[in-house]
């Protein structure tokens, strides 16, 4: 059996803290896989929150969630994931989220993640996780624009105060073209 790589390993941590009723965001849709995963987890009575600025992305996923029959408990949002906030109100409880960072596979490697329009949605998403949510980051820090993300993203998990959160670091270091990585923050 082999360590699983950062991706695999998100869905593992998503399943642990996320079940059915749960209210969840997928900050970074791309093709539909983690909107898909995470619509299976909460199931009927939950609620997935999905986010992608590309009109591809979102129709991608729209596809899915009408092949698998998944569509009722997703809402889907072409913009950005820094406007999370405007989709939550005061008495919102987040289960979790999930970022897959950098471009869309087979896209226009041109759009990327940002480190300020990330942390934004970060910060907005924290103050709505219980005790044991989790924001899961995969950092893919392999273009000019993820080693900025990268550099902000473990600058600001570094300051998050450990009495209120700790934080996760997972990935291979001795592979080459720069494998992406996972920053698990969870709430205590």
């Amino acid at each position: 059996m082999n360590l699983p790589n950062a991706l695999t390993y998100s869905h593992y941590l998503l399943s642990e803290c996320v079940g059915p009723g749960a209210t969840v965001v997928d900050a970074t849709v791309g093709h539909g896989n983690d909107t898909i995963f995470l619509a299976n987890l909460v199931g009927p009575s939950g609620r997935v929150i999905g986010f992608d600025v590309q009109a591809t992305a979102i129709a991608a996923t729209q596809q899915q969630l009408l092949l698998t029959g998944l569509g009722p408990q997703v809402t889907l949002h072409q913009t950005g994931h820094e406007h999370v906030a405007d989709f939550l109100t005061d008495t919102t409880s987040v289960t979790a989220a999930i970022f897959n960072l950098g471009y869309l596979p087979g896209g226009d490697k041109n759009l990327t993640t940002k480190p300020a329009t990330t942390l934004t949605a970060v910060r907005a998403i924290l103050p709505h996780l219980p005790r044991g949510g989790r924001i899961i980051l995969v950092v893919y820090a392999g273009h000019p624009s993820g080693k900025l993300e990268r550099s902000a993203l473990l600058d600001f998990c570094q300051q998050l105060p450990q009495n209120d959160y700790q934080v996760l670091r997972y990935g291979f270091i001795n592979q080459i073209h720069t494998p992406p990585f996972l920053l698990a923050i969870e709430r205590r």
